[in-house]
C-alpha cells in the first residue's frame, strides 16, 4: 500500500467508525503523540485512547489533504474536524452536545506499510471557545 493510500484508508476507517480496520493499520509499537499531551506507545494504548474519544466525541473529518514524502516513509494530513461533544472529558468544559468545527493536522511515520507514528495538532483554545468553555 502506498503512503497516501494508507493514510486515506486510516481516515476512511476513522470516519466509518471501523475501529478494527483503523487499528489494523497501525504497527504494534505505534507511537501516538496526543495534541498538547503525552506520547503513548502501542496499539493497545491507542485502542484505549480511541475508546475514550469515541465515548466523549463524535467526529467526522472532511476537506482532507494528504501529503507524502517521495520515499513513502513520512506523510501528513490537513483536515477539518466536524464534531459533537457528547460526554464531559476530564479537565475540559462540561459537555451538552455542543458542535464544533476545527482545523487540524497530523504527521505520520510509516513502516512496513503501516502507521508507526501519528502526531496530531489542533488549537485547543479554539475548541474550548467553540464548546463554551
Amino acid at each position: 500500500m502506498q503512503a497516501a493510500d494508507l493514510i486515506a484508508a486510516y481516515y476512511d476507517a476513522f470516519n466509518a467508525g471501523d475501529m478494527d480496520r483503523f487499528l489494523s493499520l497501525l504497527t504494534d509499537d505505534v507511537a501516538h503523540d496526543i495534541n498538547q499531551g503525552e506520547r503513548q506507545t502501542g496499539r493497545d494504548a491507542f485502542a484505549d485512547f480511541m475508546a475514550h474519544m469515541n465515548r466523549c466525541y463524535k467526529e467526522r473529518l472532511t476537506d482532507m489533504v494528504i501529503m507524502t514524502s517521495t520515499d513513502g516513509k513520512r506523510a501528513s494530513a490537513e483536515f477539518i474536524v466536524n464534531g459533537q461533544y457528547l460526554a464531559t472529558d476530564e479537565g475540559l468544559p462540561e459537555a451538552n452536545g455542543q458542535t464544533y468545527k476545527l482545523p487540524a493536522g497530523a504527521f505520520f511515520d510509516i513502516r512496513d506499510g503501516k502507521v508507526a507514528r501519528v502526531t496530531n495538532y489542533y488549537n485547543l483554545n479554539d475548541w474550548i471557545a467553540q464548546v463554551g468553555g
